[in-house]
């Protein structure tokens, strides 16, 4: 099939909507179910490619969750903690596929942010995976390919409607890529340059130690930052993002904005918030939307009289800043990419915060002393890799 016509674009009064390949080839997509839409096909071609540098790079199966062109969230496939197990509600289905890991991981990085996300694996959907996402808020995904009763749980969703893509793995696009804005054809090479480990070998920091599994949450940082729309910073632990900052127009917002994300995803892991009460009524999302209020800054709109009743047995004490800064000093040995040089120091600043020891930009600031004088003052480890990573 060269050619897919799509309900409409990316709203409904654009129309008409179509993808097709205009060297005559068969689009490198099957649709197993339902029917894509324009950004589906946008969340899906970007986040394959996310994943499958990512098995490249790291030599582990991989996954990403998708909103509106720019990931929530990226992870390989490394064992959940028990800890992780919890705060992802992955305790009843016992040991996972190492697939199904991922996407735990991809999922839970910022899970409300994922909601209703779009779904890249690199490897061939198992019955682990296809389990968990059964009982996510989700759009669709794509994968190089379903076990059959994989296939046929994710078919039951959303009353048979959900979007199933297989993608071609053995697919290799033009080298020059082409899109149009107000009727003006932009044309570039595809960026297809090789993140891997030697692009870490440049440390400007007095410290030069870089253990391999940092080593690799930098790589994982950094192949996450070249599809995510630019300005963008993401933070990353043991093999996942734990925050991901996209398409801010100041790098400092963006490093907050991520930095945040972060924190939210290491408060998710103390007691006060594991050992919330819920009542056994609650689902899922809505959990996940009263964590996401309890530990910011508009705590009472699910504490207050009248409300916490709907969603709690017993009324939880506030979780004051102080306890959250004391628990949040305990998040350390954290990975942090940016996509193109960081300007200042308070970057570096805000990063330590948020536990950062290793960071990977592109250096070329004319401010670069400063920056690498700030992350000394850390002691963190800082590697200057030359290249930009801007994705639109």
């Amino acid at each position: 099939m060269n050619e897919m016509e799509l309900k409409y674009g990316c709203n409904p009064n654009q129309k008409p909507a179509r993808v097709y390949m205009e060297d005559g080839r068969d689009l490198p997509i099957e649709v197993l179910n339902g029917r894509p839409g324009y950004i589906n096909l946008l969340d899906a071609l970007n986040g394959y490619q996310l994943v499958k540098e990512l098995k490249e790079a790291t030599k582990h199966v991989a996954a990403t969750s998708f909103k509106h062109v720019s990931p929530a969230g990226a992870a390989i496939g490394i064992p959940l903690t028990d800890v992780e197990k919890k705060i992802y509600w992955t305790e009843e289905y016992g040991e996972l596929s190492p697939l199904a890991c991922a996407y735990a991981k991809a999922r839970g990085a910022d899970r409300m942010s994922s909601f209703g996300d779009f779904i890249s694996l690199s490897d061939v959907c198992d019955k682990d995976t296809a389990t968990l996402i059964r009982r996510e808020v989700s759009d669709g995904i794509i994968a190089p390919g379903y076990e059959p009763e994989a296939l046929e749980i994710l078919k039951e969703k959303k009353k048979g409607a959900y979007c199933i893509l297989q993608i071609d793995p053995s697919y290799k696009p033009d080298p020059i890529e082409r899109k149009q804005v107000y009727g003006v054809t932009f044309e570039q090479g595809r960026n297809e340059f090789e993140i891997n480990r030697k692009l870490l070998d440049n440390i400007v920091t007095f410290n030069k130690s870089l253990p391999e599994e940092a080593a690799n949450d930098l790589l994982i940082s950094l192949i996450t930052l070249k599809y995510t729309q630019s300005n963008s910073v993401c933070y990353v632990k043991n093999g996942q993002a734990i925050g991901v900052g996209a398409g801010q127009q100041s790098r400092i917002h963006c490093t907050r904005l991520a930095g945040s994300k972060a924190d939210n995803w290491y408060l998710r892991q103390c007691p006060r918030v594991l050992e919330l009460p819920f009542r056994d009524d609650i689902r899922i999302p809505d959990r996940d939307n009263a964590i996401d209020l309890y530990i910011g800054t508009d705590y009472m709109d699910v504490l207050d009289e009248g409300k916490w009743q709907k969603i709690f047995t017993t009324r939880p004490q506030v979780f004051r800043e102080s306890e959250k800064k004391e628990w949040l000093e305990g998040n350390t040995g954290v990975a942090l990419g940016s996509d193109a040089f960081f300007p200042f120091g308070d970057n570096i600043d805000r990063a330590a915060r948020s536990g950062v020891s290793y960071v990977a930009e592109p250096g070329g600031s004319i401010r670069d002393d400063q920056v690498i004088e700030t992350a000394d003052s850390y002691g963190m480890v800082m590697c200057f890799t030359g290249m930009r990573l801007f994705h639109h």
